[in-house]
């Protein structure tokens, strides 16, 4: 059975931005400091940023949380990349250094589910350590066995050791005070045109991303006969060839290819070399078909969550792709649960919880009182004894913002296979004369659910993809806010597949290159541990063990429509709210379109993601 924790939301808290004296212009000045969000002084709406105030709130973590370099990442496959690379490093220079830890001999497929209500807790998030310099990989390699080991009668009194002060970081760090009033009721929100709405730092901070910083290259010192001449190649061609000898077992040429490949290639060069790198990384890993085997063993292997989370932080201050969907999706359950006195939000694939803090506080804001919130978390099980850990302590600092604000609240963690679930795991509480509003959210991470091609079908012959579909449909959510990779890097045959998933990345790593100076370390560890681990899956394994499994925006619609669903138009206000923010703050390439339906997100034409919300039809 999951634990109970229960406690009064009406007892006096120390709520932060509320009890400060909004005549104070520095108290004032204080709370607007902390974040990186905005109000349109203009006509229409105030544009409310409920994603601005995770870029503080990570930083808070990163220096507060001291236990976080010895915490797993929620991105669980994260680390398989980087015990490949290391695996990869010592085959070529012979050291056969041990790639796998004995005691790390745990599954997977362990199921686990913890309902919590009322509020109570404390934030779960953690830090990561920043990597100074290039060394060594495996400094980042964290063995967490030790933290999963830790008895699970912590979780109900995990509230007992945080401090209210730390807390009260947190809650400025994360929360949008002048955003949320907006969250109902746009038009009646009167903006202070006179406070300020960002610090000079964080104005400094932005403009650093909207520009492109260019490393100057003079010429080499030393003698002539030390230099190396520069010879200019066609990497994507080289990469093209090697993968067409790869593929036919012509093992000669493509040596000879990826040779050349890594004589060009670095992971500190521009885009191109740091494509082709990675690409190589993975075309060596077919060639000697470890691919499959590496990826599979390797993710019991976990770094610290605090290296990617520093790296997501640089990713999402120079790329709007997630601060725009998280507005997107916010701003729509806003629109469509004004009325209700309950919400229910299932999120399949919470991660780290970043989505809703906001909505919590603009929850809590609304006309007439507040309704109850409850939220369900659904990830996939982290290896060792407690699989449901990290999906808790989401679950525990989401709680305690529910109390911070007065809101009714109640939590469940699940953290199973999601072809797994039934309707009777959500515990869903629908009452004849209840006015609740369920809502299903799921951003990106469908594509990690086996479709037709993997060969895998449950009990009713359905691939897992669309069984957790029909399980949605089952459910019958009032909103079914849905986000995809557009991808069509998931052809069955590994020429197509190559081509297409070498142009996807392109664009990507053109983005960082024209967003991120090419010295940052983040940038470097987030191309490494993200898209380095999604090639690496792409190209070099096969069957069940390629869970990467993208679909295009397109076929995503005939699916949906297929299961049962019919689209809800795009709001117009929601569009123009993303539209303004993308244009004013971030890279002129960057691109905002509508198709059948969808919000589309891009980079240079081609689009990468896609929104759309959707609700089922009756039968």
């Amino acid at each position: 059975m999951g634990t109970i924790c229960r406690c009064d939301s009406r007892n006096e808290l120390e709520l932060g931005y509320i009890n400060v004296n909004i005549n104070d212009p520095a108290a004032e000045a204080e709370i607007s400091s902390q974040h990186e969000m905005k109000c349109n002084d203009g006509e229409g709406p105030v544009a409310c940023d409920y994603f601005g105030g995770v870029y503080e709130y990570i930083k808070q973590m990163l220096m507060e949380e001291d236990d976080l370099d010895q915490r797993p990442c929620m991105f669980q496959d994260c680390s398989a990349l980087q015990a490949a690379e290391k695996y990869f490093h010592d085959a070529l220079s012979e050291n056969h250094d041990s790639l796998f830890n004995p005691q790390c001999d745990f599954t997977e497929h362990q199921i686990s589910t913890t309902s919590q209500t009322a509020p109570a807790g404390a934030p779960v998030s953690a830090p990561l350590k920043k990597t100074h310099g290039r060394g060594d990989i495996n400094n980042n390699i964290v063995n967490g066995g030790e933290e999963e080991q830790r008895s699970s009668k912590q979780f109900a009194g995990y509230a007992d050791h945080q401090d209210s002060v730390q807390m009260d970081k947190y809650d400025k760090s994360l929360l949008c005070p002048k955003m949320n009033p907006g969250f109902y009721d746009d038009d009646n929100v009167v903006v202070d045109e006179d406070s300020p709405e960002t610090s000079d730092s964080e104005e400094e901070s932005k403009k650093q991303y909207r520009k492109t910083m260019v490393v100057k290259r003079g010429r080499p010192k030393g003698s002539k006969k030390n230099r190396k001449v520069s010879q200019v190649v066609d990497l994507r061609s080289l990469l093209t060839r090697c993968a067409e000898a790869v593929s036919t077992f012509n093992i000669a040429a493509a040596d000879n290819l990826l040779k050349q490949i890594r004589d060009h290639s670095s992971p500190y060069g521009d885009a191109n070399e740091r494509l082709a790198h990675c690409f190589a990384n993975a075309l060596e890993a077919r060639m000697t078909a470890t691919g499959s085997s590496l990826y599979t063993a390797l993710t019991t292997r976990r770094i610290a969550a605090a290296d990617l989370l520093r790296s997501y932080q640089s990713y999402v201050t120079a790329c709007p792709f997630k601060r725009m969907s998280n507005i997107f999706a916010n701003k729509s359950i806003g629109k469509f649960t004004r009325e209700a006195t309950k919400v229910h939000i299932i999120d399949f694939g919470i991660l780290y919880g970043f989505q809703w803090p906001c909505i919590i506080q603009g929850l809590s804001l609304k006309p007439g009182g507040a309704p109850m919130l409850k939220i369900t978390g659904i990830d996939y099980p982290q290896p060792g004894f407690k699989p449901a850990e990290r999906v808790e302590q989401t679950g525990r600092r989401l709680m305690d913002y529910c109390k911070r604000f007065n809101l009714r609240f109640e939590y469940k963690a699940i953290a199973k296979r999601w072809d797994d679930i039934s309707v009777e795991d959500l515990e869903i509480e629908r009452d004849d004369d209840d006015d609740e509003m369920v809502v299903v959210n799921c951003l990106y991470r469908l594509r990690h659910v086996p479709d037709e091609g993997a060969g895998v079908v449950n009990n009713n012959m359905n691939s897992p993809r669309d069984a957790v579909l029909n399980l949605i449909k089952k459910i019958k959510p009032d909103l079914f806010v849905h986000g995809v990779v557009n991808g069509s890097y998931n052809a069955p045959f590994f020429a197509t597949r190559f081509k297409e998933a070498l142009f996807h990345y392109s664009s990507l790593f053109d983005m960082m290159e024209a967003t991120l100076p090419r010295e940052d370390q983040d940038r470097m560890l987030y191309e490494r541990e993200v898209y380095g681990r999604d090639v690496m899956n792409v190209i070099a394994c096969e069957g069940v063990e390629r869970v990467e499994r993208p679909q295009t925006y397109k076929q995503w619609q005939v699916r949906n429509q297929r299961a049962g669903f019919g689209q809800i138009a795009l709001a117009r206000e929601i569009v123009e709210e993303v539209r303004a923010k993308i244009t004013s703050d971030y890279h002129n390439d960057f691109v905002l379109e509508e198709d059948c339906g969808w919000l589309l997100q891009g980079w240079k034409g081609r689009v990468m993601y896609a929104l759309s919300c959707w609700k089922p039809l009756p039968q």
